[in-house]
């Protein structure tokens, strides 16, 4: 049987004034003719389907159009619920998705409902998926009062390893059931949307340090034959383990992940498990570019940029000013290097050469150079604090975001 492992496609992301749509509907026509072309059984899509709680009617056209192509392929679909997506929107029509081939795993519930049978293109069981979402912590575990913030992490980090541990036992009946009747072994394989130990992140993804869970340990994932994962943008192995595989996001999601080649993975399994993991690059559908230098270097930059833009699709970019970075006017001085270039400026950006000019241009600094977290820490940056305080307040703080983050989907 083979799967593509896929994640993170934030349908409707609204990134700095401009639509993904462009870039998504491409990338649905792409993946298309990659499933037909490498005989791909079923799709794996592990959380952040969707970019907020309430994505616009365009991002729920998309998603509608690839459930309906894969259905008329043959091709199985399992959705996971991510830290982006609204449990409610998510799974408001897992009913009439499944009659077109799509399951769909919004939220944490029963253990034995997290178990999905994908078949194989001829309608055969090929695999057994404890298919596991985004797990928010009031899903697993209620809080205690006077937990320090030690306590709260080995505390939620044993309740997710525990609930992994409830779907796996379920996982290993039903394949023991299913391999009974069928007559033949079938693999059993989990997902997870999460940050684990040794995973490698960037700006672009939205922390979810759930209570004070920085990660979940590799060795707390229960054994099977290969592990799904969705919600670190960058494809990458987990701890050099061949079967743990972050598949990445299929379209950069920032300016930090430009130079990022995106994939999708091809996983081959037969009835000894796991054989074989194929990555599937990624083409670029829309130039994303960060160039940087002083205003003397600058231009040769962009100009170079350009060369990946049209004037049907501009290069988007993002220039960072060393050097000349506490001048007022650099907007303006960068528009004027653009002018008649196939590019658009999305960002500009001061790099702070010395404290002097930090100082000198603190007042020139916008909101969009900055997110809540640079706010919050630039805050407490100024306050003499002990470090253990300013470590409580951090954590306090990311704590806080994430309870308004999850409220909002």
């Amino acid at each position: 049987m083979r799967i593509l492992h896929t994640s993170d496609w934030h349908l409707g992301q609204h990134f700095m004034g401009k639509s993904r749509q462009a870039e998504h509907q491409a990338l649905i026509d792409w993946l298309l003719s990659q499933i037909d072309a490498h005989a791909v059984d079923a799709v794996l899509i592990a959380g952040d389907v969707f970019d907020t709680g309430s994505p616009p009617s365009y991002a729920r056209e998309l998603y509608s159009h690839l459930v309906v192509k894969l259905h008329h392929a043959g091709v199985a679909l399992l959705l996971l619920g991510g830290n982006h997506d609204s449990v409610a929107t998510l799974g408001e029509n897992r009913a009439l998705l499944a009659v077109l081939d799509t399951t769909v795993v919004a939220a944490v519930g029963n253990p034995a409902d997290h178990l999905v049978v994908l078949p194989q293109r001829d309608g055969q069981a090929g695999c057994i998926v404890c298919a596991v979402p985004f797990i928010r912590p009031r899903d697993v575990l209620q809080s205690q009062a006077g937990q320090s913030a030690q306590d709260k992490q080995q505390s939620l980090q044993a309740a997710i390893q525990a609930y992994y541990q409830g779907v796996h036992q379920a996982g290993l009946a039903r394949q023991a059931t299913l391999q009974q009747a069928l007559g033949r072994s079938v693999p059993l394989i989990a997902t997870g949307h999460l940050t684990t130990v040794g995973a490698s992140s960037n700006e672009s993804v939205r922390e979810i340090y759930v209570g004070s869970l920085d990660a979940f340990p590799t060795a707390a994932f229960p054994p099977v034959d290969y592990i799904a994962l969705g919600h670190i943008h960058k494809p990458q192995k987990v701890g050099g383990l061949e079967h743990i595989r972050y598949c990445g996001s299929p379209i950069p999601l920032g300016f930090d992940e430009a130079k990022q080649q995106k994939e999708v993975l091809l996983v081959d399994l037969d009835a000894t498990g796991l054989a074989g993991i194929t990555p599937l690059p990624v083409p670029r559908f829309q130039a994303l570019i960060s160039v940087s230098g002083n205003l003397a270097t600058l231009p040769n930059a962009i100009a170079a940029a350009a060369a990946e833009g049209t004037a049907e699709q501009p290069a988007w970019l993002e220039v960072t000013v060393a050097e000349d970075d506490y001048l007022q006017d650099l907007p303006e001085r960068i528009n004027t290097m653009t002018q008649g270039l196939p590019v658009e400026v999305l960002r500009v950006r001061r790099q702070r050469t010395s404290a002097a000019a930090a100082l000198a241009s603190a007042a020139n600094e916008t909101l969009d150079e900055l997110s809540p977290h640079d706010v919050f820490a630039r805050r407490l940056a100024a306050e003499a604090l002990a470090p253990e305080l300013q470590q409580a307040l951090e954590q306090r703080y990311r704590a806080i975001v994430q309870s308004i983050t999850e409220g909002a989907a």
